[in-house]
């Protein structure tokens, strides 16, 4: 069996649904169908189910998928064993990263990166911090960075403290909030962020907030703010540099110290020596050297 089909049972196997299959491969439904049952010939039994509703893996499906999994990720690392055995940069760096550091800080990063070097794919997930590290304990990713406190045996290395600010167009100062009936803007965020918010607000008013609005994405959340709905309490990376219509506010403990979360950068000693992984870390750092994260 050629290796393009076990690309093509990979992504049907992801997606379960022929219409997203194939316009991820690039081929007509009606092409990707005909694939699919030459595929199944090849190995002697039905390896999906089709309904109106998508594709249902058979239990022989499920065997193959996994074995094509596999064999594609095994091939992968071999391509960069290879190619990290001469000079130039080569391979695929795979990266799973918190949401929020994907949206605001790796974008300048990557641009950097793929300018210097062009040889090198990007592979990328973003998603809650937890997600990052379950994706790295499963090998399916080089480099990991999160939000928090790592609970992770690998190297690790502290990429950046950004503190948290209370952000409105009309509260000016942490006192204001006692009396306001503004809505407090929220987003859905991994537990521990959410969890000091919420022990900060308590032993500051000892009660729950007036009013709540929850959103799904910290970037709505941002933006309502900005735009006068409510106030919310953002980290500084997610900031705009100049605006001057809004009060930032910075976040105080109780021994007024600023509140502020962690990122830190992991990944294994197997991934660090590969060469596009290497390349990543230099770069991170002397971008943190030159004041640049």
């Amino acid at each position: 069996m050629q290796l393009t089909e076990f690309n093509v049972l990979s992504v049907l196997g992801e997606e379960l649904n022929m219409r997203k299959a194939s316009e991820r491969l690039y081929v007509s439904q009606p092409a990707l169908s005909q694939r699919l049952q030459s595929i199944e010939q090849r190995w002697g039994a039905k390896l999906f189910i089709r309904s109106q509703k998508g594709l249902t893996l058979t239990p022989a499906g499920e065997k193959v998928i996994e074995f094509v999994n596999k064999t594609i990720q095994t091939e992968e690392d071999v391509r960069d064993e290879v190619l990290s055995l001469g000079d130039v940069v080569h391979g695929t760096l795979k990266l799973a990263v918190a949401s929020i550091i994907g949206q605001y800080w790796l974008p300048k990063v990557l641009k950097e990166y793929v300018e210097l070097y062009p040889n090198v794919k990007i592979s990328l997930v973003t998603g809650w911090s937890s997600e990052v590290q379950r994706q790295l304990y499963s090998d399916n990713f080089h480099v990991g960075i999160i939000r928090g406190q790592p609970d992770w045996k690998g190297p690790t290395e502290h990429l950046m403290s950004d503190e948290l600010h209370l952000v409105d167009t009309k509260i000016q100062s942490l006192e204001d909030l006692k009396e306001t009936n503004r809505p407090f803007i929220q987003f859905r965020s991994h537990s521990t962020y959410y969890q000091e918010i919420q022990e900060w607000w308590l032993s500051q008013f000892k009660t729950s907030p007036k009013r709540t609005i929850v959103v799904d994405q910290i970037e709505t959340c941002k933006q309502m703010a900005l735009n006068g709905i409510g106030y919310a309490i953002l980290p500084s990376i997610s900031l705009p540099k100049t605006e001057s219509a809004i009060h930032t506010i910075p976040i105080l403990n109780e021994k007024t110290k600023p509140l502020s979360r962690d990122t830190w950068i992991i990944y294994s000693d197997a991934s660090k020596q590969l060469k596009q992984v290497t390349a990543f870390i230099e770069l991170i750092n002397r971008m943190k050297k030159n004041g640049h994260t």
